[in-house]
This record gives structure tokens, C-alpha cells and sequence, in this order.
């Protein structure tokens, strides 16, 4: 069904979709999508931070304490 769409399809979708909503609501949408995405991403790079840190945290020195007293 979607395989057949193509895009003169698609272009007359975008226009009825423009018609019945107008230009306004469209951009507000479209700016709730941005904000969105953005909040995903920071979401993503926080969890990656903080699992980042909890491998840090496990680190331990296995030093030798007789080669920790030469540093």
C-alpha cells in the first residue's frame, strides 16, 4: 500500500495535512518535535555520563603501596 505512494503521493498529503491544520500549528508541532529530540539526546548523554561515572567510581589502585611512595 505505502510502497506506491511516491512523491507527487506524498506532496498532496503535505498540502491537505497544511490545509486542514495551517501553517501555525504545523510550526508549533514541528517545534515540539525539535524540543523533544533534544530532550532525548540530553536524556541519552546524561545516562551515558552517569554510567561513566559509576565505572570510575569502581576503579581501584592496585598499586603496590612500596611503588606508591615514589610518585
Amino acid at each position: 500500500m505505502l510502497n506506491n505512494i511516491g512523491l507527487p503521493g506524498l506532496l498532496l498529503i503535505a498540502v491537505v495535512v497544511l490545509v486542514l491544520f495551517g501553517r501555525g500549528k504545523i510550526s508549533s508541532l514541528m517545534g515540539e518535535v525539535g524540543k523533544g529530540i533534544t530532550a532525548f539526546k540530553k536524556g541519552v548523554n546524561d545516562g551515558t555520563k552517569e554510567l561513566e561515572d559509576d565505572k570510575a567510581e569502581e576503579v581501584v589502585d592496585v598499586t603496590p603501596d612500596t611503588e606508591k611512595d615514589k610518585a
